[in-house]
């Protein structure tokens, strides 16, 4: 869903730049690809969602509010931040069920040579970690005892 909303915002933005003149900045051009890419590659986290989410939605209201780039650009960074707080609140409560962490904090798998493989730091059981977000927490089955994805 996070990348089909930024590729929708690029989208719009370059056909924007693409029917004005010539006098357009190709700079401008770039920095939104690059801002979109960020999107891409941030979403796996629940902080990254709310950026991505709160980008998309403040552009979209500052576009649509004054018709013009460069509220849509305001828009999109005041909505970033907002969103990028609200899902770091979010990423400290799902943190909280698991209680606190253990001093030094929670180890981190090793990996097992496959792309998304990786072995339990507790067992070394080989564990399907192709869903998880990079620093997101599994739970070893055999010992209960929780570790990070690298």
């Amino acid at each position: 869903m996070c990348r089909f909303v930024s590729q929708q915002l690029c989208t719009r933005v370059v056909n924007y730049f693409v029917g004005k003149p010539m006098k357009t900045n190709a700079v401008v051009i770039v920095s939104v690809i690059s801002a979109g890419s960020l999107f891409l590659s941030s979403c796996d986290t629940p902080v990254g969602q709310g950026a991505a989410w709160g980008a998309a939605t403040g552009a979209i209201i500052g576009g649509a509010a004054t018709g013009n780039v460069r509220a849509a650009s305001i828009g999109a960074a005041a909505g970033a931040a907002a969103g990028a707080l609200t899902g770091k609140i979010v990423q400290e409560n799902q943190a909280a069920n698991y209680g606190p962490p253990p001093p030094g904090g929670y180890p981190y798998a090793r990996w097992a040579g496959r792309p998304g493989f990786f072995y339990s730091p507790y067992t070394g059981r080989v564990y399907d970690l192709r869903g998880v977000p990079p620093g997101g927490l599994t739970r070893d089955v055999d010992t209960g005892q929780l570790f990070r994805k690298p």
